[in-house]
């Protein structure tokens, strides 16, 4: 599961993981009168933002009641539990928020209800919303959830010390070594580095950046190309160089985002909370001397993992249409809006960028290149095996970091384990 999102979940800051104000243990049939009740599951809301949603909702749907499931915080037992749930072919929930990396694995197991003909029935444009978001909810070629808020991997600066940011991957690397030990920092760069999902998102940017994939537009097993082999080159680079910690494979999101406010470095690629974090007079000691900005390109463009949430319908529900309604809404304009003003959630609607409201309510939402960054964003490997592909990255990558073997030779065993895993 997502490391970074235990930290997103603490309430750290701007992109907040979960939903839920109340537990509920009834029932989704009709009720009297004709009202019909649906289920929602998601984590936790410390927010606020999914009540007032709600009550928006039924304010406009009188005949619909909704009420809320809460799942636990931790998105690996939201998974389990929602499995087990949905394997029995239960219909005690009728939506529910999907991890970004979920869709592909529930579409394929038979979870999850299609939703390109109310797609198409209602004339929503998707062309509206994040490429990358949206192919995170496809599979097979359908659409199977909609997405619903969103962050990706960005590029936060000491605007104290960094006059101009990095364009590129070359000038993120003269800079971090030019400015490490400026302004009272120890390093020069900070990355997730560890063995565990944030070392696959970071993986994913590098070779993103110089054209490389994981899979095709098919599914297949594509990882063994020159861009991968050169992205990853560039990461090691990066690495092993002297402006990061000496011992950055043990760095999480809790150990660089921890080290850049206490000042140690000019540059650390994370996700938004980080900007919510350093600007915290409590905890920083930078507070008013951060900026951001999209990560650096490499020669094919720029590249940031997509993270975020999405919405489904269960396949079992006994209200789909209904379901739908709420869905609709919930991950539309207005109700984005509620969640990006109430909530702090980066909207996948891009429109809403341009909303003055939404603009006011988040620094990060009014400046342009926190908006380039977000349409950056690329998903992780879409697949039902995703689980499996992300270990197999994780090693290989690994050992690659620790000098361990050539780029070349981890592209060549990610090649071979891969096509064993995806058929």
């Amino acid at each position: 599961m997502n490391g970074w999102k235990k930290w997103l979940a603490a309430g750290l800051a701007f992109v907040m993981v979960g939903s839920l104000a109340a537990c509920s243990s009834g029932g989704n049939e009709a009720e009297e009168g004709g009202k019909v009740k649906l289920i929602y599951a998601r984590g936790k809301d410390v927010t606020g933002a999914t009540t007032q949603l709600v009550k928006e909702f039924e304010k406009q749907h009188p005949n619909i009641d909704v009420e809320f499931r809460e799942m636990p915080a931790d998105t690996g037992q939201s998974h389990d539990q929602y499995v087990t749930m949905l394997s029995a072919k239960s219909s005690e929930i009728d939506v529910f928020d999907l991890d970004v990396i979920w869709p592909a694995e529930f579409a394929q197991a038979g979870y999850l209800l299609p939703l390109d003909r109310f797609i198409q029935k209602d004339g929503i444009d998707m062309s509206q919303y994040n490429d990358g978001a949206v192919e995170a909810g496809k599979y097979n070629g359908k659409q199977w959830t909609m997405p619903k808020f969103m962050d990706a991997g960005l590029l936060f600066y000491r605007k104290d010390i960094v006059k101009n940011p990095p364009k590129t991957w070359d000038e993120l690397t003269k800079q971090a070594e030019q400015y490490k030990g400026k302004g009272g920092t120890k390093y020069g760069y900070l990355m997730q580095a560890k063995q565990y999902e944030g070392l696959v998102c970071n993986f994913v940017e590098f070779a993103g950046a110089y054209g490389g994939k994981v899979l095709d537009d098919k599914g297949k097993v594509a990882v063994n190309n020159p861009g991968t082999i050169k992205g990853l080159k560039k990461m090691m680079e990066v690495a092993k160089s002297d402006y990061v910690p000496g011992n950055i494979s043990s760095f999480t999101e809790l150990e660089s985002h921890t080290a850049f406010i206490e000042g140690q470095s000019p540059f650390i690629r994370n996700w938004p909370y980080q900007y919510a974090l350093a600007q915290d007079k409590k905890q920083s000691k930078i507070a008013d001397k951060v900026d951001v900005a999209p990560l650096p390109a490499g020669d094919q463009g720029r590249a940031a993992t997509l993270g975020g949430w999405h919405t489904g319908i269960n396949k079992y529900s006994k209200h789909k249409k209904e379901a739908w309604e709420f869905v609709k809404f919930m991950t539309g304009k207005e109700g984005q809006k509620i969640t990006a003003i109430k909530g702090g959630s980066a909207p996948t609607y891009m429109p809403l960028y341009d909303d003055p409201e939404v603009k006011k309510a988040s620094p990060l939402f009014a400046n342009k290149d926190f908006v380039e960054g977000m349409k950056n964003a690329i998903p992780r490997p879409v697949s039902p095996q995703y689980p499996e592909i992300s270990d197999i990255i994780q090693i290989e990558v690994s050992k690659a970091l620790a000098g361990k073997q050539s780029a070349e030779e981890a592209v060549k065993n990610m090649d071979q384990k891969l096509k064993k895993v995806v058929k």
